[in-house]
């Protein structure tokens, strides 16, 4: 049995961000800093990238792997023979997804997330060198996707986080993570509703704060979540500004009819995984017909270079800086600048909300469920601590205000407070209480 005074690694492995946690002799969580070509950073990239590399006098070629910023580096010295993946989480609990092709091989996705966090800790440094046996792996309150499959994700992550070496493997809920964080500031009983916005998904818990002679007691009383997040925002973005220049809504030639181009191949835009997955399919060869025929064939040629040229990257890069923009300006400029392709237009903060509505009131109504499920009324809602990079947006900030009062609202640590959580988590005396093994079942991703 582990005590509960040993070192816990706590791991956020978010969409956008990974962030981790160790905690040390003094029970508080640091959280793990990354030597990046850029600077210093604890919010290490979730991307990858493959290469081959040409053998030197006479030797085969080299199969390079990098992740995080790194992976980052890889993609803009050489795009183009550069295998670039982001967002992989969110197909984590897709049943329709079962492997890619790389270079000849086939990943799955615990290949994909394994080799990611091997070469996270490989960045890690001295503090990754020798882990300790137990991790608190940060999990969705609702996995990303159509139709989520929680225990595949679950054992697909058991499988992955297994290779490094973990003996103790539990998963706590991302905003219960969080909620931990944010209790050491509490200097009095409440009700804490913590809101986890990441690229994928948006999850909500209330847990109950009192303090006692033992030190701070927790009670979780709810949960919600919903697959939509940052990355629902970026496609809205994408759907309304750049999309419509890559063809969509056009017509072309067959048999003298005039046809509509297929919607599908916008829809790859939605997930950004999904631009890699899509450069690699046979679709790639209708779209190629297709611009034959296109009664404006300019506009899908701009799309087969974004895909052949592998400029995902930079698109996500132009609508990040847009969503960045918006949030501190009433209008902001759209510049999408990538090889032959520029795509530059004026976006109002009035338009992005409109775009995103049915998107937010997704969101609202899981808050609602929340609050359904924990009996409180909102005026007994004593604190409501907001987290993850889609929090700064304004109309998601609005939800609250509306609803809670601004003077109830916390913010802070914005990308480090679950990683952080997580692993304090690791010192709580009855672990089953926030977080759970997961044992493996016969057949699935974990038991091989």
């Amino acid at each position: 049995m582990i005590p509960v005074t040993a070192p816990t690694v706590g791991i956020d492995f978010g969409t956008t961000n990974t962030v981790v946690a160790i905690t040390g002799p003094d029970g508080e969580a640091l959280v793990l800093r990354f030597d990046a070509p850029t600077g210093d950073v604890t919010a290490f990239r979730s991307t990858l990238s493959f290469q081959v590399r040409p053998g030197v006098g006479g030797q085969p070629p080299e199969r390079v792997v990098e992740a995080g910023p790194w992976a980052i580096d890889a993609y803009v010295e050489d795009a183009l023979e550069t295998r670039f993946i982001q967002s992989f989480k969110t197909f984590a609990a897709s049943a329709a997804f079962t492997d890619t092709v790389i270079d000849n091989r086939r990943y799955r996705f615990e290949d994909l997330l394994g080799a990611f966090l091997l070469r996270l800790r490989a960045h890690g440094g001295e503090r990754m060198a020798a882990l300790p046996p137990r991790v608190i792996v940060g999990r969705p309150v609702t996995f990303a996707g159509g139709a989520p499959d929680e225990q595949l994700a679950l054992g697909r992550y058991e499988a992955a986080f297994a290779r490094l070496g973990f003996t103790d493997i539990r998963y706590a809920y991302e905003p219960i993570g969080a909620a931990f964080f944010f209790a050491r500031t509490l200097d009095a009983d409440a009700n804490v509703l913590v809101a986890d916005f990441g690229g994928g998904t948006s999850d909500f818990s209330i847990v109950r704060f009192e303090r006692s002679s033992e030190g701070l007691r927790s009670t979780p009383l709810a949960r919600s979540g919903v697959g939509v997040a940052g990355d629902a925002f970026d496609y809205r973005i994408i759907d309304h500004l750049v999309s419509p220049e890559l063809g969509k809504g056009g017509e072309y030639r067959s048999f003298g009819k005039s046809l509509p181009i297929p919607q599908r191949y916008y829809a790859a835009f939605a997930r950004w995984d999904q631009l890699a997955l899509l450069r690699a399919s046979r679709d790639m060869r209708d779209i190629r017909t297709l611009a034959r025929t296109a009664l404006e064939p300019e506009k899908l040629d701009r799309m087969i270079e974004i895909l052949d040229d592998n400029h995902g990257y930079a698109l996500y890069r132009a609508v990040s800086k847009l969503k960045m923009d918006l949030s501190s300006r009433d209008e902001a400029i759209f510049s999408f600048v990538a090889g032959s392709i520029r795509i530059e237009k004026p976006v109002s903060r009035s338009q992005f909300e409109t775009w995103i509505a049915p998107d937010l009131a997704a969101i609202e109504k899981a808050v609602d469920e929340a609050m359904e499920r924990s009996g409180l009324a909102t005026d007994q809602i004593d604190r409501i601590f907001l987290t993850g990079g889609t929090s700064f947006v304004p109309a998601v900030r609005d939800i609250f205000h509306r609803r809670f009062g601004a003077e109830r609202i916390e913010t802070g640590g914005e990308f480090e407070s679950i990683a952080s959580g997580l692993a304090l988590i690791g010192r709580e005396p009855d672990l089953d209480v926030w977080s759970e093994r997961r044992p493996p079942l016969s057949g699935d991703p974990a038991s091989r």
